[in-house]
């Protein structure tokens, strides 16, 4: 008794692979893309936000010495692209567009007046001050008001977004949009108000105190 056996079936070519697995690739990209084109379609899944952040945690303290007599707001438009080197932007390069906002501040470190820089006459009615000159603080991006107006990316760089997850994919932008702010600030004039204003704060608080005149000044 003889049993015929079914021709058993060819094993897939390497190519073949090759082609299936680029193809489910391009499928999942698109179907991507249209989760994040189609206006609502994402809430279907119904997705829940869960904040698991741990507790904040106190670092240090320090003392503050200075008076903080102005601030500047700012806005930048900051235009970020990235090209790759023999390949076209569609397959690989990236640009972006972002809206950053920020504040500065300038202000006067009283903490670095000596005795010998204030002044007073015998009968305290005349007071004479020196001051080092107003500095500007370190720029302060505002997250409520920065954003990311477009991002352009290669099929290569959306590709690799699908496969992984990069928290800092806008911290290139964001250092550049404070570099500028801090550029404006200081092409702003900001210090020479904030001793203006220092100028006017003391001129009104040692006048509480009886003085009838107050001569500041500003040096290194």
């Amino acid at each position: 008794m003889t049993t015929t056996l079914g021709r058993l079936p060819r094993r897939m070519p390497g190519w073949a692979k090759v082609v299936t697995a680029f193809v489910l690739v391009l499928g999942v990209l698109f179907a991507g893309i249209r989760l994040a084109v189609l206006p609502g379609i994402k809430d279907v899944f119904g997705t829940e936000t869960r904040d698991r952040s741990g507790p904040t945690l106190l670092k240090s303290i320090q003392d503050m010495s200075r008076y903080d007599a102005a601030s500047g707001t700012f806005q930048v438009v900051v235009d970020l692209e990235k090209d790759a080197k023999f390949l076209p932007d569609a397959i690989r390069g990236t640009r972006t567009l972002y809206i950053g906002a920020g504040t500065v501040e300038a202000y006067v470190d009283l903490g670095k007046v000596d005795e010998g820089d204030v002044t007073v006459d015998a009968d305290r009615t005349s007071a004479t001050l020196r001051l080092p000159h107003a500095r500007l603080g370190t720029p302060a991006l505002d997250p409520d008001h920065s954003y990311a107006v477009s991002k352009q990316r290669g099929l290569l760089d959306r590709l690799g977004d699908l496969f992984s997850d990069n928290p800092n994919s806008e911290q290139a932008v964001q250092k550049l949009a404070v570099r500028h702010i801090g550029a404006a600030a200081k092409d702003s004039g900001l210090t020479t108000r904030a001793e203006t204003n220092t100028t006017a704060m003391l001129d009104g608080l040692l006048g509480s105190l009886g003085f009838e005149e107050v001569h500041v000044s500003y040096g290194t």
